[in-house]
């Protein structure tokens, strides 16, 4: 294949191409697929969840996604290990990933991550699916191999799988550079999705933490008086704030457990600028949460400023507010405390 781009005297100017391996790390092509999800299937994007996922046999998914529908997809680079072993140590990664459940994945996402909010409510607004769209997490996984170069080995025996009714795909990628140092990789599914062809993608697995200063910066004078509000309540009753990849839970902390009472969003996540409430959390860490919960649901509704989001409710910071309105808010967090300490945790 030769690529070319076309210089201002109307001359091509050809793509080299080169070894990704002697100019990069295999890091580095992780790391490009990990951020760039749209890159595997045409239909649908992939929501990575996990990279680096360590197995009950003590083996390194390389990465982690789930589809719109809720089904698994492991994506393995093919290295320099052999036909067999990638094969092999593929097939053995699904059947570990085959028997995890919805809390699973939500565990393996919050780690990577470093989030507190649950994948569901993530998995829905990254699709954008509806409120009442319900997701069948892990009945089906995609099984993808990514390579430069795809042998006949694996090309024989992944058609056979295919065959047999496993959901497998072999990536072959080609990389390139011109003469300016534009870099270029053109893909093409070898097996699997043939008709597809994904062009110009231009350690520790978890990505990294924000912190409060990084999160302001990023928001708009609406969501600084609201978030400067809510920081000030926080530090005034002695809150905990955790702090994940985009935003930040605050939580209310016992002796050996904390509960996520709200979370916290910027406008460059896809929550866009936001707070969403504790409702899981409280449900899973308190006794007798229905009641809270209940309680909870209903002040925010009376509140006016929030709305439904799957399994929690929302407040997008789209209009201005003032701080005695954030205030109200506060007051019902305060509330909300009071009643999972009368009810303590579960387990405690």
């Amino acid at each position: 294949m030769k690529l070319f781009t076309i210089d201002n005297n109307g001359k091509f100017v050809q793509f080299k191409e080169r070894e990704f391996k002697k100019e990069n790390k295999e890091i580095d092509l992780e790391i490009l697929l990990e951020n760039n999800p749209e890159y595997f299937f045409e239909d649908s994007k992939i929501l990575i969840i996990g990279r680096q996922v360590v197995t009950n046999l003590n083996k390194f998914i390389d990465l982690l996604g789930v589809d719109q529908f809720g089904n698994t997809v492991v994506i393995e680079l093919k290295r320099d290990k052999t036909p067999r072993e990638t094969l092999s140590q593929l097939i053995e990664y699904a059947s570990y990933i085959d028997n995890l459940d919805n809390e699973q994945l939500n565990e393996i996402y919050q780690k990577y991550t470093a989030e507190d909010s649950s994948l569901e409510d993530f998995h829905q607004e990254f699709f954008k699916s509806k409120n009442n769209e319900k997701v069948s997490w892990n009945k089906n996984s995609k099984l993808v191999i990514v390579s430069s170069s795809i042998s006949a080995e694996i090309k024989q025996t992944a058609i056979y799988l295919r065959k047999k009714g496993i959901d497998i795909y072999c990536l072959e990628f080609k990389y390139f550079i011109n003469k300016a140092g534009d870099k270029m990789i053109s893909s093409d599914f070898v097996v699997g999705d043939e008709e597809y062809i994904r062009t110009n993608i231009s350690s520790s697995a978890q990505l990294p933490k924000i912190d409060k200063e990084k999160f302001m910066n990023t928001l708009n004078s609406i969501g600084k008086v609201v978030f400067n509000t809510l920081f000030d309540f926080a530090e005034k009753e002695k809150l905990t704030i955790r702090w994940g990849s985009k935003g930040f839970s605050l939580n209310k902390t016992f002796t050996n457990n904390f509960v996520g009472l709200c979370f916290g969003y910027p406008p460059n996540s896809v929550y866009k600028q936001s707070i969403y409430s504790g409702l899981e959390e409280i449900r899973k860490k308190v006794n007798n949460s229905d009641n809270i919960i209940n309680y909870y649901k209903s002040e925010l509704e009376k509140f006016g400023h929030f709305e439904q989001a799957g399994s929690n409710l929302k407040w997008l910071l789209n209009k201005e507010t003032s701080v005695e309105e954030v205030v109200k808010f506060t007051k019902i967090l305060n509330k909300v405390i009071n009643k999972i300490e009368q009810e303590g945790l579960k387990n405690n």
